[in-house]
């Protein structure tokens, strides 16, 4: 049985960890993003870890995405196990500051992007009894004025989640959601060298600043959150759904 999976967000970061993470698990990596380039080295890796990739470069804020992705997936491999939505690059842009089109852009991507790929993939997720994982932020916990449209957007995401597995327990499919906490990844280092640029200060200042701030010990790994998602569409996860699972480093220090 040749499984496949979807990745989002699989060319950079957190998604393209777990893209080559899961090409240890299943035979066909489907990798979405909208940067072709990038995903053409995201595939090699998954070639190298032993799985076939298919590179799907496109924006999963239009509304016609979801369709051409199920369809290309279907009609390459036949058939959809897994599906991680991971795509999302929201404004970190004060509450006061953003405007409508910032917070319509973020919902488009990280949100709509991913429950409509989730609702066009689900018929295919029921007939393998397949599995889901979200992937929100522990922001949905803590909003903050400074990072408003994160936090907002990552709650909805947990509730949306926690909709779809509802759902999931009728249908045969598993759907969780993940809260990953402060994580270097590209994005994050660039977030830090413009900010310490404008507070006056080095980036690795910047970076000791808000490990402090976070009460944390060190940042995440993209590899550490690629081993929670490898685990969660594993066959021994199976009966965990409707879970919210935060991955920190401690910096929610809540129940």
């Amino acid at each position: 049985m040749q499984k496949t999976v979807i990745v989002t967000g699989a060319s950079q970061g957190i998604g393209r960890a777990t893209a080559i993470r899961l090409a240890k698990d299943f035979a066909n990596v489907v990798l979405v993003a909208r940067n072709a380039d990038k995903l053409e080295g995201t595939a090699k890796e998954v070639g190298r870890a032993g799985a076939q990739a298919l590179v799907i470069a496109i924006d999963l804020s239009e509304p016609s995405a979801a369709d051409s992705i199920v369809n290309q997936t279907l009609a390459r491999f036949g058939r959809i196990d897994a599906l991680v939505n991971i795509a999302g690059d929201v404004p970190q842009i004060d509450l006061f500051q953003m405007t409508d089109a910032q917070w319509d852009a973020g919902m488009a991507l990280k949100f709509h992007g991913a429950r409509r790929l989730t609702i066009r993939a689900w018929d295919a997720l029921k007939a393998t009894q397949g599995s889901v994982v979200l992937t929100s932020g522990n922001s949905a916990d803590v909003p903050k004025a400074a990072f408003a449209a994160v936090a907002a957007i990552n709650a909805a995401i947990v509730s949306l989640a926690k909709a779809f597995s509802e759902r999931g327990i009728h249908d045969g499919v598993q759907v969780n959601s993940v809260l990953p906490g402060p994580v270097m990844t590209g994005r994050r280092e660039a977030f830090l060298d413009k900010w310490s640029a404008a507070n006056n200060m080095s980036v690795e200042e910047a970076k000791t600043k808000f490990l402090g701030a976070a009460d944390i010990a060190r940042y995440g790994q993209p590899e550490e959150i690629a081993e929670l998602m490898a685990f969660l569409v594993s066959p021994v996860a199976k009966w965990m759904t409707g879970s919210t699972l935060r991955i920190d480093g401690g910096e929610v220090k809540a129940m």
